[in-house]
């Protein structure tokens, strides 16, 4: 059994719920069987361990959307997209080094999300958007240390050194969070250290006379 993985939102898309009838797509959202397994092809090149895409989970997902209210499906769509934003900030962030295999499958994901002539054309009102909103929550497990690390750093410039900035700001981030560690460390070490000796449960630490 599959491990769950991070996503994007702390509501993950229903995508793996094979419990409801499948529907049939709408007309302007058809789809190849080609078109989908190049789709699964590149959700697994950015993260191999994420969950297969068929016919029948892309249709109850556009189905679980459709049948939302507007307001909220619309709020469905735009969270994720947010976080998307969140790792473009990152990736333009000339504070952040990011890390090289990451910075690659982004790209790639970056890519996808911005050609309007993708799974589901985002022309398609709402579900155009289905297939970037998808890829973002499936793919997300190759992105979300970095970008809660990232999420850390923010926070830790606008609070600690607004006006900072380039490499040594980062490397004073670093070392800040490398004490933390090792502070907290500390702590559980003290609090599992026995201070007085170890004895035989027969024998009795103290003698009285």
């Amino acid at each position: 059994m599959r491990m769950p993985h991070p996503t994007p939102t702390s509501q993950p898309l229903p995508f793996e719920s094979d419990r409801a009838p499948v529907p049939s797509l709408e007309p302007a959202m058809a789809v190849t069987p080609a078109a989908i397994a190049a789709f699964d092809a590149l959700v697994h090149e950015l993260h191999p361990d994420a969950a297969r895409v068929d016919a029948t989970r892309l249709q109850r997902l556009a189905a679980w959307l459709s049948a939302m209210p507007k307001e909220d499906a619309r709020a469905v769509v735009d969270q994720r997209l947010q976080r998307l934003q969140e790792l473009r900030a990152m990736l333009a962030d000339p504070d952040w080094d990011c890390e090289p295999g990451v910075r690659a499958r982004l790209d790639k994901l970056l890519a996808y999300v911005d050609d309007g002539d993708d799974l589901i054309p985002d022309r398609i009102p709402l579900l155009g958007l289905l297939d970037d909103v998808l890829l973002i929550e499936l793919a997300w497990p190759a992105f979300a240390e970095e970008a809660e690390d990232y999420r850390d750093f923010c926070a830790y410039r606008e609070l600690r050194h607004p006006h900072a900035n380039g490499a040594e700001l980062r490397a004073s981030w670093v070392r800040e969070r490398l004490d933390e560690i090792a502070l907290l460390q500390q702590r559980v070490r003290v609090h599992e250290h026995h201070y007085a000796p170890a004895f035989h449960a027969a024998q009795s630490p103290f003698r009285v006379t």
